[in-house]
């Protein structure tokens, strides 16, 4: 499937003006792609390739997508247990040319919540660690720098202009932590209430406690057993707000919110940007800073 539809207008290594080649880099959902084009700048040509507004858990390559992932000089995922079809397409591609980097290499992933009911809809696909390392502005250094690395062996010419941009970005994320370290110290309540599991390493690095109501499926919904306990939960801990993510439908957050008279807001997962958040011309840092944000109405208030 993959020769056939790989050509020889391949796009690897394209020619630029000057007759120097640009490293070609496919990447896999959005955080990956804004840590590679940071860092990657001028110099590497970087693509998406699930795109924007889609819900990610479940997205399956097309044969065009996987010609893509041939013709490139490097692709970058996050983690097989995010991008699960990326062993079938490992399986699929043979090409020594093509570098693949698993960005939470050498990062120790958290065992995953996984609720009864993914158990039972998933059993062998259902991760068992949790994939969600890019919502913690400390790993996401770690990330950027593992990227930086293998597009600094893949192109020495422009290492130093890629440490550059990873310093600079790094520097940006640093802040970021800052910010996040600033309001949890002062923070009145330590947890929050998801609808997805997807919080689990930025609660851990700051010292809070992520309540999900389900696992880390966002589209697998509680039992009422399990909807009635977090009710009673809820109602306990005096919960204001329930978080939900805008890719997916916020259904359950709804459900649970009227139960108890609370609100509804976004916590973005950033596993992809919102129209919404697109048409404003927002970022990663941008969307980590409104999530900041909309928590501090639940540790601030």
């Amino acid at each position: 499937m993959v020769s056939g539809c790989s050509n020889a207008a391949s796009t690897k290594s394209e020619k630029t003006s000057e007759g120097s080649k640009k490293l070609q880099i496919v990447t896999t959902f959005y955080p990956m792609y804004y840590f590679a084009q940071k860092v990657a700048g001028s110099s590497a040509n970087v693509e998406l390739l699930i795109p924007n507004g889609v819900e990610p858990h479940d997205w399956e390559p097309t044969a065009k997508d996987m010609a893509k992932i041939q013709d490139s000089d490097l692709f970058i995922y996050n983690s097989r247990y995010f991008e699960t079809w990326t062993e079938k397409v490992f399986k699929s591609i043979n090409d020594p040319d093509l570098k693949v980097v698993e960005a939470s290499k050498g990062i120790k992933l958290m065992d995953a919540i996984a609720s009864e009911e993914e158990d039972h809809q998933h059993s062998e696909q259902t991760s068992s660690k949790d994939p969600h390392v890019w919502l913690s502005p400390v790993l996401a250094q770690k990330e950027v720098n593992t990227i930086a690395n293998a597009l600094e062996q893949a192109d020495p010419k422009n290492k130093d202009q890629y440490q550059k941009n990873a310093a600079a970005l790094n520097s940006e994320l640093a802040s970021l932590d800052s910010m996040y370290k600033d309001t949890v110290d002062k923070a009145k309540e330590k947890e929050f209430v998801t609808q997805h599991a997807a919080f689990g390493y930025l609660a851990k690095q700051y010292g809070l406690t992520q309540i999900p109501i389900a696992g880390l499926s966002p589209d697998v919904e509680p039992t009422l057993g399990k909807l009635a306990e977090l009710t009673d939960l809820t109602k306990k801990k005096n919960v204001k707000i329930i978080y939900f993510e805008e890719l997916t439908s916020s259904k359950v957050a709804d459900t649970l919110a009227k139960e108890i008279g609370a609100k509804t807001e976004v916590l973005n997962p950033l596993e992809g940007l919102t129209k919404k958040e697109q048409a404003k011309g927002l970022d990663y840092l941008d969307v980590m800073k409104n999530n900041l944000e909309s928590l501090k109405r639940s540790l601030l208030d």
